[in-house]
């Protein structure tokens, strides 16, 4: 599948490739997460699926619009996932805990800081999205065709009429630099 879009379209369409495709590029960040705090392959097989249910189940929803990328999307449902687990766990009385009080705090906690976390990026691709606005041509075709295309620098070349790729490679920095400078300064606002 060629854009992220287009993923979405046939993972609701309920093309295999694309549920595939996902679980390629983006389980392996769950797992290692969910590893690293406190589960297992076994935990981690389970919230992938549920978190990939979610995504099904909006991307048949027509009002559905992803504003972030897939795995992003994903990996903050399985999060939540795994914190709603272990809320549950420890509010259950055959699991006993020497700190359960201690713990649902420090998990109330943790999920607060990782929506702050979230919500932070989501305004942070919006400042980017509005610089990308404002950088003007080339630029930001340019930008598109390498970023977001996966174009080599020979086929931005060929396509942007410059004489070879380190020019084109030239041109790119100066766009990203003229980008960033814009950037940062709509963060500094």
């Amino acid at each position: 599948m060629n854009t992220e879009q287009q993923l979405l379209a046939a993972l609701a369409a309920g093309e295999r490739t694309a549920t595939e495709q996902i679980y390629r590029q983006h389980y392996h960040i769950v797992n290692g997460w969910l590893i690293k705090n406190g589960g297992n392959s076994v935990d981690a097989a389970d919230l992938f699926q549920e978190a990939m249910m979610v995504l099904f189940g909006k991307a048949q929803e027509p009002e559905f619009r992803l504003t972030c990328s897939i795995g992003t999307y994903l990996f903050a449902v399985s999060k939540h996932l795994w914190y709603k687990r272990l809320q549950q766990q420890s509010r259950n009385p055959q699991i006993l805990h020497e700190n359960i009080g201690t713990e649902e705090d420090e998990i109330g906690i943790a999920y607060d800081d990782d929506v702050k976390v979230h919500h932070e990026r989501e305004a942070h691709y919006e400042q980017l999205n509005s610089a990308l606005g404002q950088i003007g041509e080339p630029c930001r075709s340019l930008l598109k065709a390498y970023y977001h295309d996966d174009k080599s620098m020979q086929e931005i070349a060929a396509d942007f009429g410059y004489t070879n790729p380190d020019n084109a490679k030239t041109q790119k920095y100066k766009c990203l630099a003229r980008l960033r400078k814009l950037f940062y300064t709509m963060q500094a606002k």
